[in-house]
């Protein structure tokens, strides 16, 4: 670990992200995986998992972790951009360690490619979809739709590539204008379709 070490904290026990995040990290980088249990999806759930994360966070500051990266949009999102920024700031001021959520990384991949102009797809139902749109309103996107898939949450994992890629282009077909398509989640194993929507002939946006 000759570069840093990560400390990072799953939401839940599913395999496959964790193991795609390693094989995109340079050599030299060490992880220290840690998790949380959340196997409902429910907005409830997620609120309440924030002490839990803040447990690890401290966990993964005495494990000597360089930085730290409290994994799973979900939890962070539902706060909104601001109120999520707040409470990593304030976990930086407190545990002396830089602290930075996958909505972070989006916003700052979407501002890097110059969207202004979003589509987004999830893998929830109801209003989370709309806090969801909330969240990248407030850091200055117009999301033209947020739509989830109908699919219980201990279910995600079960779903083909093929079943996502048809989910994401019919949505990004019905809202053309989108500069760029979100994906929520990596539940769904979707890392090897992403440059087949970027060179379809209908997917103009990013992904």
């Amino acid at each position: 670990c000759w570069r840093g070490t990560v400390g990072l904290i799953k939401p839940n026990f599913r395999p496959g992200s964790t193991e795609d995040l390693i094989r995109l990290l340079p050599e030299g980088i060490g992880v220290i995986p840690l998790h949380l249990h959340i196997n409902q999806g429910t907005r409830e759930q997620f609120a309440a998992s924030l002490p839990p994360y803040e447990e690890k966070v401290a966990e993964l500051v005495g494990h000597s972790a360089d930085i730290i990266h409290p994994a799973g949009s979900p939890p962070f999102q539902i706060l909104g951009y601001k109120g999520e920024l707040a409470l990593m700031r304030k976990w930086e001021r407190k545990y002396k360690r830089p602290v930075f959520t996958n909505g972070m990384t989006q916003v700052n991949a979407l501002r890097a490619l110059k969207a202004k102009t979003i589509v987004g797809a999830s893998y929830f139902r109801g209003d989370l979809n709309r806090s969801f749109a909330e969240y990248f309103e407030q850091a200055g996107f117009k999301v033209l739709a947020m739509e989830g898939m109908d699919i219980d949450f201990d279910k995600v994992q079960t779903l083909s590539s093929t079943q996502v890629y048809a989910f994401v282009k019919a949505l990004f077909l019905a809202h053309r204008k989108a500069d760029a398509i979100y994906m929520l989640g990596p539940a769904w194993r979707t890392l090897h379709i992403i440059e087949m929507l970027e060179q379809d002939e209908i997917g103009r946006a990013h992904v």
